[in-house]
């Protein structure tokens, strides 16, 4: 073949893997853009976070869950109804808003959100209402806050950004409730960190059903599914699905947790 042929050929399959790159990429859905914002912080659950366990999610106690004390309580507009569950956040005092003696500026934490933050319409949203609508606001664990606050502050001026969460291990289910109601927490979730839709599907089925957020982080299924092996299947809010193929084995009990091999 001649040199200029193969040369043409080549530039034609280049091309080619090109246009295929860029045609995959395009179905791939876009997270959410990291971008600083403005919100203030406080901070709860004493100095060893011991009183954040539990919360609004559900993921129960935050050590053994792997949350730790790198977690926070959003205010309604941040939280939204728990579709927020398991977001990361990347927090700053905003030095520039923030009194300089309450103030640890240059230093950055990271949180999980774990919690919901009340709002208090008795008081002034810039007074007391700290979590009112339509403030964004953190609470976060008192460990945590200290990073970058002065305790006596008690309340700071902060920047913030979504950033994608890093967890070791893979996704973690827990099922508790009883005959037709399936209540499944899912936690240790990476990237996006929170779920978008979840569907299950039992091993004498063909048919995938879809589950429904009941609150926090926990879904549940209205089907009798006890004592069989079930797979499931998670989209996480950036788009991403991945399908946990008989993650729960047949003859499990309410109460039972599962940890799987796959993270997002």
């Amino acid at each position: 073949m001649a040199p200029a042929r193969v040369v043409a050929v080549m530039l034609l399959a280049v091309g080619s893997v090109l246009l295929s790159v860029a045609a995959d990429t395009a179905t791939v859905p876009s997270p959410e853009p990291f971008i600083w914002k403005k919100a203030h912080a406080t901070f709860y659950g004493g100095a060893d976070a011991s009183d954040t366990m539990g919360g609004a999610c559900g993921y129960g106690n935050l050590f053994s869950e792997g949350y730790g004390t790198r977690t926070a309580a959003l205010s309604t507009v941040l939280f939204n109804d728990g579709a927020a569950c398991g977001q990361c956040y990347k927090i700053a005092c905003d030095r520039k808003r923030a009194d300089p003696l309450f103030c640890k500026p240059g230093v950055t934490v990271t949180v999980t959100a774990t919690n919901f933050c009340p709002p208090n319409n008795a008081l002034p949203n810039d007074d007391g209402g700290w979590c009112n609508t339509p403030r964004p606001h953190f609470d976060m664990a008192q460990p945590a806050w200290e990073k970058i606050g002065v305790y006596k502050g008690g309340i700071i001026p902060v920047m913030y950004q979504r950033v994608p969460c890093v967890k070791r291990g893979g996704v973690r289910f827990k099922i508790n409730g009883h005959d037709y109601f399936n209540l499944v927490l899912v936690s240790n979730v990476a990237a996006a960190g929170s779920i978008k839709s979840m569907d299950v599907k039992s091993s004498d089925s063909d048919d995938w059903m879809p589950m429904a957020r009941n609150w926090g982080a926990n879904w549940h299924s209205l089907v009798n599914l006890t004592g069989k092996m079930l797979s499931f299947r998670l989209t996480n809010t950036d788009g991403h699905t991945i399908v946990f193929n008989d993650v729960v084995p047949k003859g499990w009990t309410f109460g039972q947790s599962f940890v799987s091999k796959l993270q997002f």
